[in-house]
């Protein structure tokens, strides 16, 4: 049995994890790497609390059971998904951030791991605040180090945010330390701190619930350390494309502009299930979910 079916049982044998509460009804399941994948399954890998990739596997999982797929939906840490797609262990992960944060993991596995195409061209990582914190630039947190603690509150100690909000501490000479530990665990602090007032600078990204929820603002980043847009893509991994090619074009031509990724979000992060919410807005949005088929 392959590492991430074995990660996998155990994982299922704690009661999952953080965030496992809004899987909606997709299976968390992985089949073995050396059992043939049938045309009609598809296994999707997922970062749990990275809210895009949430939202947009869910959807396209809807999507696809619509067509008779039987999809399934394996949560891990962005290591092993990258290592899981080169391996044959896991067949699609709908949230590569390029050319900047997830860059280097698609160097180290090219040629084990192929595009299928590009989601949505927005996207941007960096150092995020609270509106009513009043500094507007990197430079400016070391005046201000005590206000934050002394502490900038990243992400899991893996993701290319995390690695990029090092160079920065790094190159301006930052009097601050980044603590990491989980997405979800970075949320609640956000929402702690506006809650009580209290100055707080996170390792945020766009597109993401977060900003139509809080009146939030990134840190301008003169050196231009966390790099321009990115854009978020689907990768699979090798010989995908010819296995499902009917798959390959839907995500080939899966793509959100600002608007509709916002509403997806914001609903996603509202009440009821992941997928009873993406099946209204596949009803919502019929022409735009046409599209992906054709």
């Amino acid at each position: 049995m392959s590492v991430l079916a074995v990660l996998a049982l155990l994982f299922s044998a704690c009661g999952g994890g953080a965030g496992s509460s809004s899987n909606g009804n997709a299976a968390d399941s992985v089949a073995d790497a050396n059992e043939p994948v049938s045309k009609k399954e598809i296994r999707m890998a997922l970062v749990d609390g990275w809210a895009e990739g949430v939202a947009m596997t869910h959807l396209a999982t809807e999507v696809l059971k619509a067509q008779g797929y039987e999809v399934t939906i394996q949560r891990a840490a962005v290591d092993l998904v990258f290592a899981s797609l080169a391996n044959g262990d896991l067949d699609v992960f709908m949230d590569v951030w390029l050319p900047v944060t997830h860059g280097s993991k698609v160097e180290k596995f090219s040629g084990q791991i192929e595009q299928l195409g590009i989601n949505y061209d927005a996207a941007r990582i960096g150092l995020v605040v609270p509106k009513y914190v009043e500094i507007d630039r990197i430079e400016d947190l070391n005046a201000h180090a005590e206000k934050f603690d002394g502490k900038i509150i990243g992400v899991e100690s893996g993701a290319g945010i995390t690695a990029r909000t090092n160079d920065v501490i790094k190159e301006y000479g930052l009097q601050l330390e980044q603590v990491n530990s989980s997405s979800i665990a970075m949320l609640a602090e956000l929402k702690k701190s506006i809650d009580e007032s209290r100055w707080v600078v996170v390792a945020g990204w766009i597109p993401h619930w977060k900003f139509g929820r809080y009146e939030l603002k990134f840190l301008e980043d003169p050196k231009g350390v966390y790099g321009a847009a990115e854009t978020l893509e689907t990768y699979c991994r090798k010989g995908f494309r010819e296995a499902d090619p009917m798959a390959a074009k839907f995500f080939a031509n899966f793509h959100m502009d600002e608007a509709q990724m916002a509403d997806l979000l914001l609903k996603m992060e509202g009440e009821g299930e992941k997928t009873d919410i993406a099946r209204q807005w596949m009803e919502e949005h019929k022409e735009l979910v046409d599209s992906w088929l054709r």
